[in-house]
């Protein structure tokens, strides 16, 4: 829907190249079936919207116009101010029988916006991932200014569009964009169309300056029916594999795509779990109501959502419940390639590392300090600030560390620079510790050579940092009171965060249950991994883990006490040089 939530943290800043072979990674595209022909499996997941009210536990209902968030009108100068009430389970007048989620818009004021409406979203509750995506949705009468629609948005912290947007269906586009249809130009209830974002650097020009690059730029996009798509139910359709993504269209004359072929899945945050939202906005950049007064749709209006499915497809998908975010235990690795971790990031795989200042700072030649990957950098730029920070692709909860946890990273600098080492939340709170010029703090001796730091977490988080939802594990940054006065090298290595809590030795294959509805499954391997597992009876998920280092791990949520899972795990033993199949074992819920 061109929208989001988070002004990028710092404008300027730019993903690090020259930080060591490892970190330039290369997507590496493998056979899969084809979305134009596939094979749809068994459903695995359904909102049927038959309830008596919204179901709060699958679903979260917007209150607010952006502003709560800092982005106003949602970056997109949107009329409405969505409110709960907005947002119901209602019988539907053209359909008998038919109960289904009802977002209506209204034009009725609130603060400085004319109109309300209504906006749901599944974050944290319900996250898909491949397999096929079906919509049953009727949209109003959209004249000019309504804007209904059914999208995704990826599970990353990170600043939009890097997390990665999925527009499965959208309607009430410009004049000038239906255009592109042919002429004469299709009405607004004739015209629906669909859109994937992603980060781009090739998209980083003058005016977009979020890097944004749209599959529908200049791109044939959407459907035209000879009938209104209003006031009656359309099935919209997202075919999504590790490398395409295929969007129909399905009414009474038949399946109709979108795009003229199937879209290449080249991101990682294409590949990445996702949630959904539906909304039906008034107004914005999107439509050709830029004012109150253009808005022509008739009001209320009501959008419709018969339910929401998602089937396997090609063998694949997964719908996970509930909130998927586990603590972190033992040692995490920030930024290391040899030192024994309990979990880790990867950077250029589940991290980045940004450069803040490029006009001050450039990449460094200074060797490793342990494997084959740096931080080196090189500042070029007296009297400038500067800045580097290792940004997570997911959230990480590191409360486990608050009580006796510690920073260690180790860092080569001059003596005579100033510095800050800080972290950052999902909520931009922000806390950083100095290092003097000239001084010994928190161990690190500076004589020209490698040296190691060790900070305690507590310093790091203050009293704002939420460690159960934190997005950059590491950063440092020049002093503002200090600025560098002369030119100079400095590189980052071997960065872990240490709970402080020794981790019990690991058997090959785990199971734990993390919370009242969580069951966490690790297989303690350097090669891949699969999980089988089946709830209570029900259909045999295989699934393949997510692999950090020499660890594989997934969990599943939604569970409740008394659940039983069967599960079994096939892995790669590279001492056998083969895969093994474990024995079918047993877990219920407490």
């Amino acid at each position: 829907m061109y929208k989001q939530y988070k002004s990028a943290l710092r404008s300027n800043a730019t993903p690090l190249r020259s930080v060591g072979a490892a970190l330039l990674l290369a997507y590496c595209a493998h056979a899969s079936a084809s979305v134009t022909s596939p094979a749809i499996g068994s459903l695995l997941w359904s909102e049927e919207f038959n309830d008596t009210s919204l179901n709060t536990t699958l679903w979260t209902a917007a209150n607010g116009n952006g502003c709560e968030i800092g982005l106003c009108g949602y970056g997109n100068q949107e009329l409405e101010f969505y409110t709960p009430s907005n947002v119901s389970i209602a019988d539907v007048p053209f359909e008998t029988g038919t109960r289904a989620l009802a977002i209506r818009a209204l034009r009725q004021s609130i603060g400085t916006n004319p109109f309300t409406s209504g906006r749901i979203n599944s974050a944290g509750k319900v996250l898909v991932q491949y397999g096929m995506v079906e919509i049953r949705l009727s949209a109003p009468t959209i004249a000019t200014g309504l804007w209904p629609a059914a999208w995704m948005l990826g599970v990353s912290p990170q600043t939009w569009p890097r997390n990665g947007e999925i527009d499965i269906m959208e309607m009430g586009h410009q004049a000038a964009v239906r255009a592109g249809a042919g002429s004469p130009t299709p009405s607004a209830n004739n015209f629906v169309g669909s859109n994937v974002i992603t980060y781009e650097p090739a998209a980083c020009v003058p005016g977009n300056e979020s890097c944004a690059a749209s599959t529908a730029w200049q791109t044939k996009n959407w459907y035209v029916p000879t009938a209104a798509l209003v006031n009656r139910f359309v099935k919209y359709r997202l075919y999504w594999t590790d490398t395409e993504m295929r969007f129909t269209v399905t009414d009474e004359l038949g399946e109709h795509d979108m795009y003229d072929k199937p879209i290449p899945v080249k991101s990682a945050e294409l590949q990445a779990p996702f949630y959904m939202l539906f909304n039906l906005a008034v107004g914005g950049n999107f439509t050709d109501a830029r004012s109150a007064g253009a808005v022509t749709a008739p009001l209320p209006a009501t959008m419709y959502v018969d339910y929401v499915r998602v089937y396997q497809l090609d063998g694949k998908g997964s719908v996970k419940l509930g909130n998927q975010m586990l603590p972190e235990v033992g040692k995490f690795g920030v930024f290391t390639d040899l030192t024994p971790v309990d979990n880790k990031e990867e950077a250029g795989t589940s991290s980045d590392v940004f450069v803040w200042n490029n006009a001050s700072t450039a990449a460094g030649t200074i060797a490793p300090a342990e494997g084959t990957n740096v931080i080196a950098l090189n500042f070029k730029t007296p009297g400038q600030w500067f800045g580097v920070g290792v940004n997570s692709r997911q959230v990480h909860d590191m409360s486990n560390f608050k009580a006796k946890g510690t920073v260690k990273f180790r860092m080569k600098i001059p003596a005579n620079v100033a510095f800050r080492v800080g972290i950052l939340d999902t909520y931009t709170n922000q806390n950083s510790v100095l290092f003097p010029a000239n001084t010994t703090a928190y161990g690190m001796l500076r004589n020209g050579d490698w040296a190691t730091a060790t900070v305690p977490v507590s310093d790091l988080l203050g009293s704002k940092v939420a460690a159960q939802s934190m997005l950059e594990l590491f950063e440092v940054f020049s002093d503002s009171g200090s600025l560098p006065s002369s030119a100079f090298q400095f590189a980052i290595d071997d960065v872990i965060w240490d709970s402080g809590v020794p981790t019990a030795p690991k058997s090959t294959t785990e199971v734990t249950q993390t919370d009242a509805t969580h069951l966490k499954f690790t297989v303690n391997k350097a090669g891949w991994a699969n999980v089988h597992y089946t709830v209570n009876g029900g259909i045999q998920q295989t699934l393949r883990m997510h692999h950090n280092g020499t660890t594989n791990s997934y969990a599943i949520g939604g569970l409740t006490t008394g659940n039983v899972i069967k599960y079994s795990f096939t892995y790669w033993d590279g001492a056998r040089n083969g895969a093994v199949d474990t024995d079918q074992q047993s877990y219920t819920m407490k």
